[in-house]
């Protein structure tokens, strides 16, 4: 069961100029960044409520994001919804025929995480997260 839209990542060309904007002008503050190299990105979260805004700077020139900021321009990449069963989540989608980018999770930023393929899911990134906190 899906318990909340956990964060919306944000591909920017420079984590810190962007940072900027989100702490002057919303207040918002990092409260966890890390350099995830299996996807190719330096990525922070800030708190916003009870869900969050993760910031997404490609540091892998041919890497999935790199492509996305290099194709589409900055803005919104994904939308990640938080499960305590992100295998079965991600079980429940290929028994419905939902196209996939894992086949199985992996661990990322916000913890044991999955992407949905946007072909089957409206042409939005969707992802599953079992947070570790």
């Amino acid at each position: 069961m899906l318990k909340r839209i956990h964060h919306v990542g944000i591909v920017v060309r420079s984590l810190d100029e962007a940072y900027r904007f989100y702490r002057d002008a919303l207040g918002l503050h990092v409260h966890k960044m890390a350099e995830v190299k299996d996807q190719g990105v330096r990525a922070a979260l800030l708190t916003v409520g009870h869900s969050e805004i993760e910031l997404l700077e490609p540091i892998d020139p041919k890497g999935t994001v790199a492509r996305f900021l290099e194709k589409r321009g900055e803005g919104m990449h994904h939308v990640c919804f938080e499960t305590n069963d992100v295998e079965g989540e991600l079980a429940a989608a290929k028994a419905a025929g939902i196209p996939l980018i894992d086949e199985k999770p992996r661990p990322g930023l916000a913890g044991k995480i999955c992407f949905l393929h946007p072909k089957g899911t409206a042409g939005v990134l969707v992802e599953y997260a079992e947070t570790s906190d």
